[in-house]
């Protein structure tokens, strides 16, 4: 087997190097300013498409989440149906299908007319920035499956969180909901923290499928330079295709590490008694709240 894809790997570089790929003067195109430029937009349109899908994608994880954990089955079943289903269908699915939609394009229009109407010169900005019906196709489809990917990691939190941390917090009298946001939210978000900014290196890889719906993205700058830049070699898919890949490699590293630091940092054992001083802490807050409302209420008994 190793044999049979070193002998095809071979091949392949062979045709390369006929077709004149591995030659020097095919990197001369990256030292034209009008190229870096064209590269440099590629790499802004990725990181602002990511950083949208991001919010949104972490937004709709904790939304997802919440109903997945809820005691009602009005809620946890829609919620729990829609997860699975947005795992389930293809993310480029998704994508194509909001590009299609002219839903999505009277709503992006309508947006950016309101912003320049209302803000101005910023909203002028905002509009020509922000206002395209490709990159919020993008966006969203992109969030749509990893806000799903994001619920299933909250929710496996939640499920870490110790029984005696709600225990403890339902004996001081808080709620379910103080309970999951005070109490065992925090805890499972730095749990899984490591896992959570993973699936961000799976957001910023999806940010790529912009190439197939002309959002001019890293990956389709890179072929609108292949194309349209030719030299006397030919065209330089080989380099473009060099120069793309190494920013993306070392965007992802980049996550990874971060990813790697975090769950090196989370391994070390959290004095019990840190956790409950939090836990004191913001269940005391609420006690005190609840405190302050009775007294004003046999004030206002008292008055009358």
């Amino acid at each position: 087997m190793a044999a049979v894809t070193g002998g095809v790997l071979g091949w392949i570089l062979l045709r390369l190097a006929d077709a004149g790929q591995f030659d020097a003067r095919m990197w001369e195109a990256f030292t034209y300013r009008g190229v870096q430029l064209r590269i440099l937009t590629g790499v802004v349109d990725t990181v602002k498409a990511f950083v949208l899908a991001v919010v949104l994608s972490m937004l709709l994880g904790f939304l997802f989440a919440a109903g997945r954990l809820s005691a009602h089955r009005v809620l946890r079943g829609p919620a729990g149906a829609l997860v699975e289903f947005f795992r389930a269908v293809p993310v480029i699915i998704t994508v194509f299908a909001l590009y299609a939609t002219d839903l999505l394009r009277t709503c992006v229009t309508a947006v950016a007319d309101l912003l320049r109407n209302a803000l101005a010169s910023p909203g002028e900005w905002l509009a020509a920035n922000f206002a395209s019906p490709t990159l919020w196709a993008l966006v969203i489809g992109i969030a749509l499956y990893n806000g799903a990917a994001q619920a299933e990691i909250l929710r496996a939190g939640v499920g870490a969180v110790p029984r005696g941390q709600f225990e403890a917090g339902y004996a001081l009298g808080m709620r379910k909901t103080q309970v999951m946001t005070v109490v065992a939210m925090p805890q499972a978000v730095r749990t899984m923290l490591p896992s959570i900014i993973s699936q961000m290196v799976v957001t910023l890889k999806d940010t790529s499928l912009g190439f197939f719906i002309m959002y001019e993205e890293l990956l389709y700058a890179g072929k609108l330079l292949a194309q349209n830049t030719a030299t006397p070699y030919g065209y330089p898919y080989l380099p473009v295709l060099c120069v793309v890949g190494s920013l993306y490699i070392v965007t992802c590293t980049l996550l990874s590490y971060a990813a790697r630091r975090l769950a090196s940092r989370n391994s070390y054992t959290i004095p019990s008694g840190h956790r409950q001083r939090y836990l004191m802490t913001m269940t005391g807050m609420v006690r005190d709240r609840r405190v302050r409302s009775r007294e004003s209420f046999l004030e206002e008994g008292r008055g009358k």
